[in-house]
């Protein structure tokens, strides 16, 4: 997993309420398992036209936020189905953090465990956050995960909290199988003391 220890970038505006994980990527790209290439069914039935062209209307194909790496959410964001590939669809079109007041428990930890940082901040600060994001290719925010700070165009700073273990696998690039390959040596002289003492535990 790619660690994330600064972020800077263009933030795309999007204050829709309960945008649920159907909305994020539909069922008709769950029958991969691959995460590369989901990035184009993001948002799908928002982003293209019945004909398949793109909304014109739509945020993220407006010019401005085409290459959006941060994206201002409205709140209960993931709500719905406990889909992994809404996560993978963000982060493989290009967006690595997403802020809002308040997300889906299911997708909060998916996008985690995908190498994503998701930013919980009151509303009142989303709503400033949200009219910075409206500076269109202006709207570069610096996010910095060590200071647990966003700071947007105009200056301002915005602190946020997130939970130890989960920054300290973002900071290090950490998903849950690097995690358990850093306890090799532990598992191993767990493994060689088991035979050991517990001969019969062994396979013949």
């Amino acid at each position: 997993m790619k660690a994330l220890k600064e972020l800077t970038g263009v933030a795309a505006p999007m204050p829709m309420i309960n945008v649920d994980t159907d909305m994020i990527i539909p069922k008709q790209y769950l029958k991969t398992i691959g995460r590369s290439g989901l990035g184009k069914g993001l948002f799908h039935e928002m982003r293209y036209n019945e004909d398949g062209s793109d909304n014109p209307d739509f945020v993220l194909n407006k010019e401005a936020y085409k290459d959006a790496r941060i994206l201002v959410a409205g709140d209960n964001f993931g709500c719905g189905s406990s889909r992994e590939h809404a996560a993978w669809a963000i982060e493989d079109f290009g967006i690595r953090c997403v802020i809002a007041p308040s997300f889906s428990d299911i997708f909060y930890n998916n996008a985690f465990k995908n190498g994503m940082l998701l930013i919980r901040l009151p509303q009142e600060e989303i709503d400033q956050l949200t009219e910075q994001a409206e500076y269109g290719s202006n709207a570069v925010f610096s996010i910095d995960l060590e200071s647990q700070t966003v700071t947007t165009p105009n200056g301002q700073s915005h602190s946020f909290e997130i939970d130890e273990f989960r920054k300290h696998c973002l900071l290090n690039g950490l998903d849950e199988i690097a995690l358990t390959l850093g306890k090799e040596d532990s598992i191993s002289s767990f493994e060689e003391n088991k035979n050991t003492t517990q001969r019969w535990l062994t396979p013949a």
